[in-house]
């Protein structure tokens, strides 16, 4: 049976996720970054892809400019929430958000659900999974734990935290497994 390989990198660190707010289509940061560090850490024979917004594409390029854009790799749909920061939503709708962080069907927001989008991953993981070869996806970290969750058949959904540029390798070979690959001491980043 052919192997697939998936690399999930989360984008560049945003204005809105320094300030704890649900995220809009807005830009990365303004860094300073070497590209050339970010492509020589990826094998050149991969098919890179990225989600629509604006952070992920920006995030991709530093990896390449062949980045394909795939919609089902787009961000949750925070609804209302867009742009609102967590403090205020505490404040405003503390219900609501309670809800929303307990149980996986509720969208109090008006937009997608926790357990929509993992059915959204979860059958985008399957056409990867079938697909022989090295996919290297630029996404966000609600779409990268929900890939999680279907990896590791768990209902942590809210303890994982994924940092700006964390970056998950998954592997197909049968079943799914999660490999948490290390950066050597001389790289620059």
């Amino acid at each position: 049976m052919p192997s697939s390989r998936l690399t999930l990198i989360c984008h560049a660190r945003t204005v809105a996720q320094k300030l704890a707010r649900f995220p809009t289509d807005e830009p990365v940061e303004n860094l300073a970054v070497r590209s050339d560090a970010f492509r020589a850490r990826l094998a050149v024979t991969r098919r890179l892809i990225c989600a629509p917004e604006l952070r992920t594409q920006q995030t991709a390029a530093w990896f390449g400019a062949d980045a394909e854009i795939d919609q089902a790799l787009r961000d949750c749909d925070w609804g209302r929430w867009h742009g609102q920061s967590i403090k205020e939503l505490q404040a405003r709708e503390p219900d609501a958000l309670q809800a929303w962080l307990a149980d996986p069907e509720a969208a109090p927001h008006g937009g997608e659900s926790v357990r929509q989008l993992t059915q959204r991953v979860a059958k985008w993981l399957d056409t990867i999974a079938a697909t022989p070869g090295h996919v290297v996806a630029v996404t966000h970290p609600f779409v990268m734990r929900a890939a999680l969750m279907q990896v590791l058949q768990g209902a942590a959904f809210h303890a994982i935290d994924i940092e700006p540029l964390a970056m998950i390798d998954l592997r197909f070979n049968g079943i799914w497994r999660l490999r948490l690959p290390g950066m050597a001491l001389d790289e620059e980043f």
